[in-house]
């Protein structure tokens, strides 16, 4: 694939990202499969990972601070 942001290409790495769903509330998926670009370090989340990420984010408990997850594939 090509980055849509400088057009370099992507490899297929595992990373830790942080995703707010809430204005106190931040949850890291560790562990998270994306295709990050060699020339930029832009990252892309393929649909079939983003919609596990999804349902990672649909169950946790908003009220806590900090939650860090592992993505299991």
């Amino acid at each position: 694939m090509i980055c849509h942001n400088c057009g370099g290409s992507l490899e297929k790495l595992v990373t830790n990202l942080p995703f707010k769903v809430g204005y106190d509330c931040i949850v890291i998926i560790k562990a998270l499969p994306v295709l990050q670009c060699q020339n930029c370090n832009e990252y892309v989340i393929e649909d079939a990972v983003m919609e596990k990420v999804d349902d990672i984010l649909s169950n946790i408990d908003r009220t806590t601070e900090l939650e860090v997850l592992s993505y299991a594939v």
